[in-house]
């Protein structure tokens, strides 16, 4: 997410009220409505393995043949298949009342778009919903919401960053820093904070047997999916801890943090922790949200509101719960520079992916 740089002008005198931007915005919000209606029936393609299912039919196929081949209950589908062509995203033929995504579609909304496949964060919407009473109990309270109250975002989460992880992690996020891949080839001790379902974790055990992982994080749900996943694979040089990322212990050669730390309850002690039990020819690799800690510079930038929302309904309110500041999108590229140099960071690179535009990526040396 490349973020453009927008003026935002301010007068002392109201300005007169203009009734055709009054209905031009009307009418933009009527599109948001539909906009957002769309996001929640993905969501229920995606949950469901209907947009999958329908992108595998060889033909177009009508509700009987997709629910069938996607074992759901037809009158559900049927309806469901309403929506999605009323909202342009399916063809429908009526004369013979059939469907089909098209293959434009399926490139953005489908598993096999790998890291192309919007549909997952549709199912963050969802996740939103449920919990916007809460989230309007500690507008009014204060204070912030645990892990506890997102049932499923460690799930959400996994399933989501597993299309970047699997696509890119060995092959473009790790080489951002000159000589990882050889040293992690070689044999390293590895430190993930935050590692949430532990994916990224997986991943890199996988790739580099000679290397040792741990993965840190402070939620037990996210712990527990993450030792399944080692387990399942079989994976030896792969552990996980439960604990607070600012007090993290030991001595490794490679630390890495991805999308975490802007949540942190306390971000710049989680950084001094890292820096501390970095060895002096280590290497921090750090992936977070790519926004500007300057709020007028975010303006017109696509998918900034989305994550705005994501602070105010996960990132910022997590941190307030366990007592932290709450930076959320305060965070920003200049507020994280900043925290790398006081963290003890002498040496900083910094570097955007085309393969995912939600985070930039900080390569950090002692």
């Amino acid at each position: 997410m490349s973020m453009q740089s927008t003026a935002v002008g301010t007068s002392d005198e109201p300005a007169a009220f203009d009734a055709e931007r009054a209905a031009a915005f009307a009418d933009r919000f009527v599109g948001s409505l539909d906009a957002a209606a769309l996001v929640l029936m993905v969501s229920l393609g995606n949950r469901t393995g209907l947009l999958d299912t329908l992108a595998d039919q060889n033909a177009p196929v009508t509700s009987t043949e997709l629910a069938r081949a996607a074992a759901l209950d037809e009158r559900y589908v049927r309806e469901w298949l309403g929506g999605m062509v009323v909202g342009g995203i399916v063809a429908f033929d009526p004369a013979d009342r059939t469907y089909r995504l098209p293959a434009e579609h399926a490139a953005s909304l489908t598993s096999g778009a790998g890291v192309d496949d919007l549909s997952l964060f549709t199912r963050y919407m969802s996740l939103m919903g449920t919990i916007e009473p809460e989230i309007a109990r500690v507008f009014r309270a204060g204070g912030g919401l645990g892990y506890e109250a997102y049932d499923t975002f460690q799930e959400i989460q996994r399933d989501e960053t597993a299309r970047v992880y699997d696509a890119v992690l060995v092959s473009g996020i790790l080489p951002l820093a000159v000589s990882l891949v050889e040293r992690l080839e070689a044999g390293v001790d590895v430190l993930d904070v935050g590692t949430g379902a532990g994916r990224a974790v997986t991943v890199m055990a996988r790739a580099f047997p000679k290397s040792r992982f741990t993965g840190q994080d402070i939620s037990t749900e996210g712990i527990g999916l993450a030792r399944a996943e080692a387990e399942a694979w079989g994976l030896e040089n792969a552990a996980f801890e439960i604990g607070d990322a600012a007090q993290i212990s030991g001595r490794y050669d490679v630390v890495t943090a991805f999308d975490t730390i802007h949540d942190q309850a306390r971000p710049a002690a989680v950084l001094a922790a890292i820096r501390g039990v970095l060895a002096d020819d280590g290497v921090f690799l750090m992936g977070d949200i790519d926004l500007s800690s300057h709020l007028e510079e975010n303006v017109g930038a696509p998918m900034a509101p989305l994550a705005f929302a994501f602070s105010v309904f996960h990132c910022m309110t997590v941190s307030l719960a366990y007592g932290g500041a709450g930076l959320g999108t305060a965070w920003g590229r200049q507020r994280a520079q900043e925290m790398l140099d006081g963290a003890g960071f002498g040496r900083v690179e910094v570097t955007k992916l085309d393969d995912d535009p939600l985070n930039v990526y900080y390569v950090a040396r002692p």
